[in-house]
């Protein structure tokens, strides 16, 4: 059932690389709470990536096919390395809606270095979800706050899973079923030789 004080549309960029079980479970349970969740694989300047944006599209894509629900979307048109331009694009292809950007607790201290900033956050609330063994921090919040945006604590809990602990330690458990055949194929991240 939807919680009707969620009313705009969610917007989750993500590097999906590749994407993980605590991928599958946010887009799952965003979609519980907000009438449309519409996602992409995006360039994070900030991160050094392991495989192509086509081929990480190509996957998440996979993962928003096997999860099927009716309000969730891939719309790899919204990708950009910068949410500025991100939102941009939203708001031209959903005029006069809400649009909640989601992130993860981990990022909550990025924000302030985003580029454009102070204008992302005037495009769009931003939508916190905690992540396991990254706490939020009142003076964080209120640094964003300051800056002109709305942050909400959104009531989800995510497990601790990371792109990065796949490529460290290939924890098949932290990779969608959905996804196994093609990395498998495709040799992506080395996982073909450990299965």
């Amino acid at each position: 059932m939807k919680n009707n004080s969620y009313s705009s549309i969610a917007l989750l960029g993500t590097s999906a690389d590749p994407p993980t079980i605590g991928h599958k479970i946010l887009l799952t349970e965003l979609s519980k709470i907000f009438p449309k969740v519409v996602t992409w694989a995006s360039d994070n300047p900030s991160k050094s990536h392991k495989t192509s944006l086509n081929q990480r599209y190509e996957l998440l894509n996979t993962l928003v096919e096997a999860i099927a629900l009716p309000n969730l979307e891939l719309k790899q048109e919204l990708s950009s390395k910068w949410a500025i331009k991100t939102l941009e694009r939203a708001a031209k292809h959903w005029p006069n809606k809400g649009l909640i950007l989601i992130i993860g607790s981990d990022l909550v201290t990025d924000i302030p270095h985003w580029f454009e900033a102070k204008n992302v956050l005037q495009h769009a609330q931003l939508g916190i979800v905690p992540r396991e063994g990254w706490p939020i921090g009142n003076s964080n919040l209120e640094k964003i706050k300051e800056m002109g945006g709305t942050p909400i604590l959104l009531p989800l809990k995510i497990p601790e899973t990371a792109s990065s602990t796949i490529h460290n330690h290939l924890l098949f458990s932290q990779i969608p079923k959905a996804l196994l055949p093609i990395l498998k194929k495709k040799n992506l991240y080395g996982l073909s030789q450990k299965m």
